[in-house]
C-alpha cells in the first residue's frame, strides 16, 4: 500500500464505523479476518504504540470499513481476501507491537461472535 494510499484509508477509519462494520458482517467476513481486524484496533490504541504504527493499523482498518474496496466485500467467498492481505501486511509490520494482551483482547472478542 502506498503511502498516498495508506492516508486515504487511514482518514475513512473511524470507531464507530469498525465497530458498526464488525458487528453487521463478522460472521460474512470470518473468524480469521475478525481476529486480525481486532489485534490492529487494540494494538493501535495503546498509549506506547508510535504514532507510524498507529498510522498504519488505522490505515488498514480504514480499508477493511471502506465501502468500495478491490474486491467487493459482498462477492462470495472471495470478498474478504483482499482485507484479509491488507491486515495480515500491517500485522506483519506491526508485529513488534502485538503482545499478548492484545492478542487476548482480540481473541476474547472474537469468541462474543463466534461461539
Amino acid at each position: 500500500m502506498e503511502k498516498h494510499d495508506n492516508n486515504h484509508y487511514m482518514e475513512r477509519y473511524s470507531e464507530e464505523n469498525f465497530w458498526r462494520k464488525l458487528s453487521n458482517y463478522a460472521k460474512s467476513a470470518g473468524i480469521e479476518v475478525v481476529e486480525k481486524a481486532l489485534q490492529l484496533y487494540y494494538v493501535a490504541r495503546k498509549p506506547e504504540t508510535p504514532q507510524w504504527a498507529k498510522a498504519a493499523a488505522y490505515g488498514a482498518l480504514g480499508y477493511f470499513i471502506a465501502p468500495i474496496d478491490a474486491i467487493p466485500d459482498l462477492t462470495p467467498f472471495i470478498g474478504y481476501s483482499d482485507d484479509l492481505g491488507v491486515l495480515a501486511m500491517a500485522m506483519a509490520t506491526l508485529a513488534f507491537y502485538i503482545d499478548d494482551d492484545v492478542r487476548k483482547k482480540a481473541k476474547d472478542k472474537t469468541s462474543q461472535w463466534f461461539d
